[in-house]
């Protein structure tokens, strides 16, 4: 039976990996506009749409067995009422492992991979058997406090550990009008716009004259109801003395937060990783720190890529001591089917990969725990995400160094009686440093 404008489409999603995976799916849940209605289990579903992650082996395991646990509810709902929902696989996991899927899971009645994104919501309609209303550009699920702002697709840099260009195709920008035009709307629902990319730094480069990221800046920073605006995935080649002046120039609502996936600090690991950018990373640092002093930085590492020595660990290990990164992930290399470092010689035993790991996040946690005792009895802007489950006043939200999901939180204590808005910015007395987060009065 066709669905037709109007008519409740009862949809269970599950988005898995990146922010710019959660925006794909934000995106088709809104061209269903004002007939997705949200459903609690798949068994009270019509549609249900799982957006996968295909980067690395941990991901590919947690995608493959989402799938296969919706496939099994579906399977037990048709037996017990007699009704399938239609079961949607999108993303990274299909464009990398696409026929292969569809033969081991005939069971999925649509699959959606990356190439054909614009395509999505006319082929999730078509699937459905729905006139959709496509009222609505992106359904938010990141509740009031924030939203990502994603800018481009794909990535044209070759690292040799990486599969999202041969997942995600080349770079490919959105244009700057039609990015503008979302995060207005974007703005009035959430106060702090997060802009993400493979390579931000990179937005632009593929299309005319005025679509670039300092043209992007300019028109974000002009929305009067923006009040944050954090920039991520700044590549370092694309840290530019240029950028940092107009970024330092454009001030508020721009943060001085800068997330720079360096991924290593030896140029000997840099040079085989195939890293595009020069191969003293002291540079970039040295440049940011110059434009913003008093910026927050943060990056992530891959220990264990093949031919790491100890001696290459050491200069990380130094390099990490000396920068005092706010924020720091660490993550062992994972030889993926299809990457050029995957067939190089010299690959680091498992063992050493995570002790490595473990002994570098170590390190952090230290830097991390006098970085964070610092703001105390400082007052700090705070973004108020959610209300605590611990008691009733208790408040979890964001200071201006901190991003959503991967760095730490504020505790923020209110009166019982005089509760905050969630989504508003309200000023904090921090009173309380942990390792990774801070607590504080209103």
């Amino acid at each position: 039976m066709a669905k037709t404008a109007g008519t409740p489409v009862r949809t269970y999603t599950i988005s898995l990996g990146c922010p710019k995976n959660r925006v794909d799916t934000e995106r088709l849940l809104g061209a269903l506009g004002s007939n997705m209605v949200p459903a609690d289990s798949v068994a009270d579903a019509d549609l249900v749409l799982i957006n996968t992650c295909g980067f690395i082996q941990p991901a590919i395991e947690e995608s493959v067995a989402t799938i296969l646990d919706a496939v099994g509810e579906a399977a037990d709902t048709m037996e017990g009422t007699g009704r399938k929902p239609l079961i949607c696989v999108a993303g990274c996991l299909v464009s990398r492992y696409g026929q292969d899927l569809k033969d081991e899971l005939p069971e999925v009645d649509l699959w959606l991979n990356t190439e054909e994104i614009e395509q999505w919501p006319a082929m999730a309609a078509s699937a459905l058997r729905a006139d959709l209303p496509g009222d609505t550009p992106r359904n938010l699920s990141t509740g009031p406090a924030y939203a990502y702002l994603k800018v481009s697709e794909g990535c044209s840099h070759n690292c040799r550990f990486c599969t999202i260009p041969s997942i995600r195709g080349p770079h490919r920008s959105w244009p700057v009008d039609f990015l503008l035009n979302e995060a207005r709307l974007l703005a009035d629902q959430a106060p702090e716009l997060i802009v993400v990319g493979q390579d931000s730094t990179a937005y632009g480069s593929d299309l005319g004259q005025g679509n670039d990221l300092p043209a992007l800046v300019k028109g974000l920073a002009a929305i009067p109801s923006l009040q944050w605006l954090r920039i991520m995935y700044l590549y370092p080649a694309g840290l530019t003395e240029s950028l940092l002046g107009l970024l330092r120039d454009t001030g508020a609502p721009f943060l001085p937060y800068f997330d720079i996936p360096l991924q290593h600090a030896h140029p000997d690991v840099l040079g085989s990783m195939g890293r595009p950018f020069a191969r003293n990373p002291e540079k970039v640092i040295e440049r940011v720190r110059r434009f913003f002093p008093e910026a927050a930085l943060r990056t992530t590492f891959i220990v264990g890529y093949p031919g790491e020595t100890e001696a290459h660990f050491q200069t990380l290990k130094d390099f990490v001591r000396r920068t005092r990164f706010h924020h720091l992930g660490v993550f062992p290399y994972w030889a993926e089917d299809g990457t050029p470092a995957a067939a190089m010689d010299n690959q680091v035993p498992d063992e050493i990969k995570l002790a490595r790991r473990d002994e570098l996040m170590a390190i952090q946690a230290e830097i991390s725990a006098e970085i964070m005792a610092g703001y105390v009895g400082e007052t700090l802007p705070v973004v108020i995400e959610r209300e605590s489950d611990e008691w009733p006043g208790l408040y979890v939200g964001r200071a201006w160094f901190q991003a959503p999901e991967v760095d730490g939180v504020t505790y923020v204590a209110a009166p019982p009686d005089e509760p905050l808005e969630l989504g508003s910015i309200v000023e904090v007395e921090i009173d309380k440093a942990e390792t990774y987060d801070l607590s504080g009065l209103v």
